[in-house]
């Protein structure tokens, strides 16, 4: 017997003798993923989760300026953090010994390297002297500083300005490091949502806790693993959130959808160590081509060229991987733990009637009506993308309730909109300057003053060799207005040229980055969409063997991202519900937040293609019935994939809580395309083109068939499902 069980588990391939390991020694695999977790939640402790908002843009004007300024003047050190501090007159003498205790304070820390208290000479006073900044210097780069020594740094300044009128608020990356939401909340509101959908579809407490338990555990891993990755790469700010957003709706996918399949096999009369190993066998496999569909989209993202979008890729793909890993590990040790206690109640899609295969059904007898009314409500919503405008989020996007919003709006008051997004601008010369006073140097200085839309701009600092000037210069709008864009073409294009004729300029800062990280994303869009519409088609084409099929998933997946997009602009541009999400009016929609959207959407679509053309093709290998086929399909899939789809809907929008607009972007994008993915295309589109289809869906070329790999446990099919007429 057991040698019968062990041939088999052979010939089902590795995905099955993994999960069968798992089953067999569940303690050492829950333990070991236990013990990771708590290992890698020491490391967090001992060093920080290191994340930055620094943007690198290979290539780019305003890297070059960034990449001069270094290099011209080596011993600047990190670039200085602030705390904005007011009063009615910053001037006063308790106001101004409070703030010199301030500056002691600071320097007795270790990690703090310089700072300076403000003054009218220095430029750190606002001229209507209630405003100013203090600002330090750090030992350590923004991406190490750690909620620990920020509120630190906070501590010392409050309590030296205590019994003043001086009011501290932390700004730049300390308070984003301060107003990081842990996402403690929105992961617990996706989770009791999930665990709810879960009672309802399996109608037992343990059958609904498993994947939730197996979720967390995947979802702490990848988290605090990413936390760590942070010190070697530039992780952005807001990859965390993304990975947990990412991670857990997939996590609780791939475990439901194992857990469906397990539960079958209990009801055939499988033992639990054999029923794990069937379903990593079968659900095991479909979950770890899904989760590689995932990575291969988000892969895409590296034809950007550019750190930002490779980084998101990396937290994204990572937690994905982690949570398949998860999959067939963990949770096949899990259910044979378990055991009979899972076998509470048949599993709803196993039944060949039922609301979905009714469905099936009745968009079988009026296909072309269903197709047509399908495409012209998606074209609906789709229609407001044609507005989609890519642009820049600041701070001013922020809840009022944030550290990043009050500073933001503290500094614009007292300093002007444009002490938000200061703008860096380096000339070098062939030859040296003289000095600070050299005239070219100071000619520059008074060109750029003199430019519309300039407020200010600090007197030339020039390095030891003599070749390099900087210049700080504030604009007159806020680092979001697109007017400051224009004001850095401006710059570039016509004044520097003109005021330093022979030099080198360039331009950098946050608002140029920005544009510039607008401008690279805008020309390599379409790139990266036909990559992953390339490979995702690839995949499916692999996986089922099958051309016509392939195409048109990749043509459903296209109409259900362009309709996330015209929900998106319809929320975040036009302000329909922003409200409702925390958000003040209107705000531009971040520029990578369309591309990122594109490939984890594409590549969750994918997910859902694969589970349910999988049990179509099992069906239709059987039976040969076209139309069969497609409803026994959706009536075994259906109900697993709608809690799929529901859950990761609720896990999306309770990311919507979260103070981050790119969040909330991302949550309302990401569910509304699910859930279009979920019931308009799987519900009326699939059904209707695969019932018009018939045959042809199945249909594949003598010459491709020779050329595709043949997925050594793909299932039977009686003739030859490859050699299938049409019909």
């Amino acid at each position: 017997m057991q040698k019968r069980e062990s041939d088999a588990t052979t010939r089902l391939g590795w995905t099955a003798r993994l999960g069968r390991a798992s089953a067999r020694h569940p303690g050492r695999v829950v333990g070991g993923w236990l013990l990771l977790a708590v290992v890698l939640g020491i490391l967090v402790a001992r060093f920080g989760a290191a994340t930055t908002d620094d943007v690198t843009i290979p290539g780019a004007d305003s890297q070059a300026a960034i990449d001069t300024s270094r290099a011209a003047f080596p011993g600047a050190g990190n670039p200085p953090q602030r705390f904005v501090v007011r009063a009615p007159s910053l001037t006063a003498t308790a106001d101004t010994a409070a703030l010199e205790r301030a500056v002691v304070a600071l320097l007795a820390e270790p990690e703090v390297s310089g700072a300076t208290a403000p003054t009218a000479r220095n430029g750190q006073l606002a001229g209507d002297g209630a405003t100013g900044t203090i600002n330090i210097t750090l030992r350590v780069a923004g991406k190490d500083i750690t909620r620990s020594l920020a509120t630190t740094l906070q501590a010392d300044v409050e309590r030296a300005v205590a019994g003043t009128d001086v009011t501290v608020t932390p700004a730049d990356q300390l308070a984003t490091v301060l107003d990081q939401d842990t996402n403690r909340r929105a992961e617990l509101i996706g989770l009791l949502a999930a665990l709810v959908i879960l009672l309802v579809a399996f109608g037992s407490v343990a059958a609904a806790l498993l994947p939730l338990g197996v979720a967390i555990v995947g979802l702490a891993v990848a988290v605090l693993g990413l936390g760590l990755l942070g010190h070697a790469l530039d992780i952005p700010t807001v990859a965390p959130s993304l990975a947990s957003m990412i991670g857990l709706g997939v996590g609780i996918d791939y475990s439901l959808f194992g857990l469906n399949r397990f539960q079958r096999a209990l009801i055939d009369g499988e033992a639990p160590v054999a029923a794990a190993t069937t379903t990593s066998a079968t659900a095991g496999r479909a979950v770890l081509f899904a989760a590689f569909s995932v990575i291969a989209a988000l892969s895409g993202l590296a034809l950007v060229g550019m750190p930002l979008m490779r980084s998101l890729a990396i937290a994204s793909g990572f937690a994905v991987l982690v949570a398949g890993t998860a999959a067939v590990t963990l949770l096949p040790a899990c259910l044979s733990w378990l055991g009979q206690r899972l076998a509470t109640r048949r599993p709803a899609s196993l039944g060949a009637a039922g609301g979905w295969a009714r469905l099936a059904y009745a968009v079988a007898r009026r296909p072309w009506s269903v197709l047509v009314g399908s495409v012209v409500v998606l074209g609906v919503l789709a229609a407001p993308a044609v507005e989609l405008r890519l642009g820049q989020l600041d701070a001013g996007s922020w809840p009022t309730s944030t550290l990043s919003r009050q500073a933001y709006d503290q500094l614009a008051t007292g300093f002007g909109p444009g002490a938000d997004g200061p703008l860096l601008v380096t000339t070098q010369y062939a030859d040296r300057l003289s000095g600070a006073t050299d005239p070219r140097a100071v000619a520059v200085a008074r060109d750029l003053g003199a430019t519309p839309g300039v407020a200010r701009v600090t007197p030339p600092q020039v390095s030891a060799d003599g070749t390099v000037a900087r210049y700080s210069l504030q604009p007159t709008t806020g680092p979001s207005d697109p007017a400051t864009a224009v004001l850095v073409d401006h710059l570039r294009a016509d004044v520097l040229p003109a005021a330093a004729p022979g030099a080198v300029s360039h331009v950098g800062g946050m608002t140029a980055g920005k544009a510039d990280l607008t401008d690279r994303i805008s020309s390599r869009m379409l790139l990266v969409v036909g990559a992953v519409v390339l490979v995702a088609t690839l995949l499916l084409l692999v996986a089922f063997r099958a051309p016509i099929v392939a195409l048109k998933a990749a043509l459903m997946n296209l109409l259900s991202v362009g309709a996330a997009y015209g929900i998106l602009v319809a929320v975040f541009t036009w302000g329909y519900g922003a409200g409702l999400l925390g958000l003040e009016a209107p705000v531009p929609i971040e520029s990578y937040v369309p591309l990122l959207m594109f490939a984890v959407l594409f590549g969750l679509s994918t997910d859902y293609e694969v589970f349910l053309l999988t049990a179509v093709r099992e069906e239709w290998a059987a039976t040969g019935d076209g139309r069969g086929s497609v409803a026994s399909g959706m009536a075994k899939t259906g109900r697993v994939i709608t809690s799929a789809a529901l859950i990761m809907i609720c896990v999306f929008l309770s990311f919507t809580i979260t103070s981050d607009p790119v969040i909330k972007m991302l949550g309302v994008g990401m569910a509304a395309a699910v859930a279009v993915d979920a019931t308009i295309v799987r519900g009326l589109l699939v059904p209707s083109t695969m019932t018009l289809l018939g045959g042809w869906n199945w249909w594949l070329p003598a010459w491709l068939d020779r050329i595709l790999p043949h997925l050594h446990d793909a299932a039977p099919v009686p003739g030859g499902l490859e050699a299938a007429s049409p019909r």
